[in-house]
């Protein structure tokens, strides 16, 4: 089944209800290793997404992504708002005029997403980012699409992976943003970046996993 823009929008507030579950939570592992407000950022610019959806509902899914991107970057501080935003806005440009997708486009989307955050982070695997989350999600889901997995479930292959991924973060030192500023003291504490990065993947799955379910 492809997945449309409807689908997409669920996903938008899947991602905003478990994001603001984990609010607090997040705001307690920046608080070790950063401005202590992750949670409290992500919070408000997912609840200004879901305000802003409406006005494009109409749209392409491109469009959707592209909207929520920039809404992000004007919503949320600190660095997740730039490097999420131009997540979503790089997903929307790979998956622009599509008003349904199929399991390549949405790995592509993804990619694409990994390929933003690299780009405007500077970023790479071991230093205690979102990379870390999602970089070990994308070859994941790679390999189980290409074992035959149904698109939900390997998602949900994904969606662990980028937990385990967030989870590795722990002892690494940290070499960008805020948390680098603490050297080694960084050490020991879970990236709130790869952290969210994993519940945003959680909600990516779940969706897709009810959309094959027929629910």
């Amino acid at each position: 089944m492809p997945i449309t823009v409807e689908h997409v929008t669920h996903f938008l507030a899947a991602a905003a209800t478990l994001i603001h579950e984990r609010r607090d939570e997040l705001t307690a592992l920046d608080a070790a290793i950063g401005d202590a407000d992750h949670g409290a950022n992500l919070d408000r610019g997912f609840t200004a997404v879901m305000a802003r959806l409406p006005s494009v509902a109409d749209k392409d899914i491109g469009t959707v992504l592209k909207t929520t991107g920039m809404t992000i970057v004007s919503t949320v501080g600190g660095a997740s708002g730039p490097l999420y935003g131009t997540a979503f806005v790089r997903a929307g440009m790979a998956l622009a005029d599509r008003h349904e997708i199929s399991t390549e486009e949405i790995l592509l989307a993804l990619e694409a997403a990994l390929d933003g955050i690299v780009a405007r982070g500077k970023a790479q695997r071991g230093e205690k980012t979102i990379v870390d989350a999602l970089a070990p999600a994308i070859e994941a889901l790679q390999a189980a699409l290409a074992a035959g997995k149904p698109l939900g479930q390997a998602l949900q292959v994904a969606a662990d992976a980028a937990e385990a991924g967030a989870k590795a973060t722990i002892p690494m030192l940290a070499l960008k943003g805020r948390a680098s500023y603490l050297g080694e003291r960084s050490i020991g504490h879970q990236d709130p970046g790869a952290t969210s990065t994993a519940y945003l993947l959680r909600a990516l799955a779940m969706t897709c996993s009810r959309v094959e379910e027929g629910a």
